[in-house]
C-alpha cells in the first residue's frame, strides 16, 4: 500500500515508521528540511520538502496513485485543505488528525473517512487511568465513542470462576458490552473466548463497550463476592 503523509512531525514520523515496519511504501511531505532529511535517513521513507497543500508537490509525491493519505499537519485548517485535495484527486482512504472538535463535521463533509481527535482521546485516556488504575491498556474507536480495554480479574471479583455466557446474561453487565479476549496468565496467548470460557482470578480479559458504559463495566467486573448476588 502506498501511503502519503502530510506532516513530518512527531505523529507523522512515528506513523511512517510503524507503516514501514508493516511493509508499506511511505512518502511524507513537510516544509521543514531537517524533518524531511530525518525521514529519509532515519525512517527510510521518501520525503518531499514543501507545503503539503501545494498541488504541484502533491502530484510530484504521487497523490494520484496513493492508496491512502494521512493529514497530520500542525493545524486543522491545513489538514482540512489537504483532506479536500485528497478527495479531489480520488484518494480512496483519507485519515486526518483533529485538534479542535469543531472541525469534525467539516472534515467529514470534505471527504475524510476517519477523523482522529488526538487531544480528546489523550484526555479521555488519562481520565480513565486516573479513575481506574486497574485498566492496563485502552484503545478508542469512532472518535472515542467505543472503547476496547484490558483488565485483570481481581482475586475478590464475583466474576472469577464464572463463564462468559453467565456474565453476558447478568442484568448488571451493561448491555452491548462484550468480552472479546481472554488471557489465562501473563505469558499465555490471548484467545477469543466462547460462552464456556471460565474467567479465573488473576486472568486478563479484553472488553469492548461504549464509552459511556466504561465505568459501569469496570465497576461490575471489580465487585466483591460479598456485595454481589450469585
Amino acid at each position: 500500500m502506498y501511503v502519503l503523509i502530510g506532516g513530518a512531525g512527531l505523529v507523522g514520523l512515528n506513523l511512517a515508521q510503524e507503516l514501514v515496519a508493516l511493509g508499506h511504501t511511505i512518502a511524507v511531505i513537510d516544509i521543514d528540511s531537517a524533518a524531511c532529511r530525518y525521514a529519509r535517513e532515519q525512517v527510510g521513507v521518501m520525503a518531499f520538502e514543501g507545503s503539503a497543500v501545494n498541488t504541484q508537490l502533491l502530484l510530484e509525491a504521487g497523490i494520484r496513485k496513493a492508496d491512502a493519505l494521512v493529514a497530520a499537519l500542525r493545524d486543522d485548517p491545513l489538514n482540512l485543505a489537504l483532506v479536500t485535495l485528497a478527495k479531489h484527486y480520488g484518494v480512496p482512504h483519507i485519515v486526518t488528525r483533529m485538534r479542535n472538535r469543531d472541525f469534525a463535521e467539516p472534515y467529514r463533509l470534505a471527504g475524510a473517512h476517519h477523523v482522529i481527535g488526538t487531544i480528546d482521546l489523550a484526555v479521555n485516556t488519562m481520565v480513565t487511568v486516573l479513575e481506574y488504575p486497574q485498566v492496563e491498556s485502552m484503545m478508542h474507536y469512532e472518535q472515542g465513542q467505543v472503547e476496547v480495554f484490558k483488565l485483570a480479574i481481581p482475586p475478590d471479583s464475583h466474576v472469577a470462576g464464572r463463564s462468559v455466557a453467565l456474565i453476558a446474561k447478568d442484568s448488571r453487565f451493561p448491555e452491548g458490552s462484550l468480552i472479546i479476549g481472554y488471557q489465562s496468565h501473563p505469558h499465555a496467548d490471548l484467545v477469543i473466548p466462547n460462552g464456556n470460557t471460565m474467567l479465573e482470578a488473576g486472568s486478563t480479559i479484553l472488553v469492548v463497550t461504549k464509552s459511556e458504559l466504561l465505568h459501569q463495566v469496570v465497576d461490575y467486573l471489580g465487585l466483591c463476592t460479598s456485595t454481589a448476588q450469585q
